[in-house]
C-alpha cells in the first residue's frame, strides 16, 4: 500500500479533538487510509442504505450502537447526526471519538460548522502527490505519461486502462453526485459543460461566456460550477490584486484537482495527442498547481494561492503565501529548454511587488533542477511547497 503523507498530520491531531474528518474527492484513498490507520475503529458506510436509514430515522439508537472509535463513511448523507454527534461527544470528553469521511465538501462543512465547530480537526485527502510517488519508485519520468494518467491511486495499484478508468468515474461518481445534489433532467447538457470547463482550464473564468456556450442560465452555470467545486473536480485560485497595481485583472482561473480526468475531457489519450494539443501550456500548468494543492493538503501547511495578471498581459502563474506577507512568485512552462526570457515575467512582478515578493522560482517540463543566483529552477518531478 502507498503511503500517504496525510496520515503524519492526522496521528499529530487525533489525540486532541474529540472528532476527525476526512473530505477529499471520490477515489482518492481515503477510506483505505483510515482503515489502515485505525484497525481498531469500525467502520460503517453511510452510502448503505440500511446503515443511513438507522442513522437518519433513530440518531440516538444509532449512536447507541456505534457510540466510539467509528469511522462514519460519507457522512454527509446524514445531516441529522451532526447534532446528535455534538451531544455525545461534548458528554463523554474522549478525543479521537469519531472519525468522519465524505467526499461532498460543500454538505460536509456546512453541518460541521453548524454542529461541530471547535470538535473537528479537519483535513482534505487528494489523489497521489509526486513526493508519495517517488517514494515508492512510481512517479514516471515523462511527464505526459503523469498528466495523462492522472494521480488517483487505483491508476497505480492495478492496471486499469487509463480511458476506462475516467469513463467509469464520470458515469459512476460525477454524474451520480450530481443528478442526487442537483435536479438535472438531461446530463447530456451537464456533460457538455464539463468538456467546457475542460476547456477552459487554466483560463479566466467567464460565467457569461460559459453558460452562453453551455446553452444555459448564468444562475445554472453557477450552480452546477459550485457542485463541480464541491465534489473536487474543480476549483478556482484567485487573482492577487490588493497590492502592487490598481490595473489587476479580478476574475479567477479555472482549474481540475487531476489532470487525468481533464485530458479525458479534452479527448486526449496519448502524449503525440497532448504535444499537438492547443491546450498543452493549460493542462500542464494545471498539473503543476494541482501539485502545490496536494502538498499544501497532505501536509497541512495552510498556504494561500493566488495568481497575478495586469491588464497588460504580464503575468505569473502562482504566488504562494507562506508564513511571512511576502509571496514565492512561481513561473510554469510546458517546455523541456529554459531560455532567458522565460523569466522576464517574474522579474517584473518582483519589481512591482517589493517587499512582498520572497523567492523566483521557474518549474519546467525537463529533467533537471538547479539554483542559479536570482532564481530557482525545478524539473516537475522536484517541485517543492517548502524548501
Amino acid at each position: 500500500m502507498i503511503q500517504r503523507a496525510l496520515a503524519i498530520q492526522i496521528k499529530k491531531l487525533a489525540g486532541l479533538y474529540p472528532i476527525v474528518a476526512l473530505t477529499g474527492p471520490r477515489q482518492s484513498g481515503k477510506t483505505t487510509l483510515l482503515v489502515n490507520m485505525f484497525p481498531e475503529y469500525r467502520y460503517v458506510s453511510l452510502e448503505n442504505p440500511d446503515n443511513l436509514s438507522f442513522a437518519v430515522n433513530d440518531p440516538n439508537g444509532f449512536l447507541e450502537l456505534y457510540s466510539e472509535n467509528v469511522i462514519f463513511d460519507e457522512v454527509q448523507r446524514a445531516p441529522e447526526l451532526f447534532s446528535f454527534l455534538q451531544t455525545w461527544v461534548d458528554k463523554s470528553g474522549k478525543m479521537g471519538q469519531f472519525i468522519l469521511s465524505g467526499s461532498q465538501n460543500f454538505h460536509l462543512m456546512k453541518n460541521i460548522s453548524q454542529s461541530l465547530a471547535g470538535r473537528v480537526a479537519l483535513f482534505r485527502l487528494l489523489p497521489l502527490d509526486f513526493i508519495e510517488l517517488k517514494a515508492e519508485g512510481l512517479l514516471p519520468m515523462d511527464f505526459s505519461e503523469m498528466l495523462i494518467r492522472g494521480n488517483y491511486p487505483a491508476l497505480f495499484d492495478r492496471p486499469i486502462p487509463t480511458t476506462d478508468f475516467y469513463a467509469n468515474y464520470v458515469e459512476t461518481y460525477v454524474e451520480r453526485d450530481v443528478s442526487i445534489l442537483l435536479n438535472i433532467r438531461d446530463l447530456s447538457l451537464f456533460r457538455n459543460f464539463l468538456r467546457l470547463c475542460a476547456a477552459r482550464s487554466g483560463q479566466l473564468l467567464n460565467l457569461a461566456e460559459l453558460s452562453r456556450d453551455a446553452a444555459i442560465s448564468v444562475p445554472t452555470a453557477r450552480a452546477w460550477l459550485s457542485i463541480l467545486e464541491s465534489s473536487y473536480l474543480v476549483y478556482q485560485i484567485p487573482p492577487y490584486y490588493r497590492n502592487f497595481s490598481k490595473r489587476l485583472v479580478k476574475s479567477p482561473k479555472l482549474y481540475f484537482y487531476d489532470t487525468g480526468l481533464l485530458c479525458y475531457l479534452l479527448g486526449i489519450k496519448t502524449a503525440e495527442q497532448l504535444h499537438l494539443n492547443e491546450h498543452k501550456g493549460a493542462i500542464f500548468e494545471n498539473f503543476i498547481i494541482n501539485e502545490y494543492k496536494r502538498q499544501n493538503f497532505h501536509q497541512n501547511l495552510h498556504r494561500e494561492f493566488y495568481f497575478w495578471r495586469d491588464s497588460n498581459g504580464i503575468e505569473v502563474d502562482l504566488l504562494v503565501g507562506g508564513d511571512s506577507p511576502a509571496f514565492d512568485l512561481v513561473e510554469i512552462k510546458a517546455s523541456k529548454t529554459i531560455i532567458q526570457k522565460m523569466f522576464n515575467n517574474l522579474d517584473v512582478v518582483e519589481r512591482l511587488a517589493g517587499n512582498f515578493s520572497n523567492r523566483k522560482i521557474m518549474v519546467y517540463a525537463g529533467g533537471q533542477s538547479q539554483r542559479r543566483t536570482d532564481y530557482q529552477i525545478w524539473s516537475w518531478q522536484d517541485v517543492r511547497l517548502t524548501f
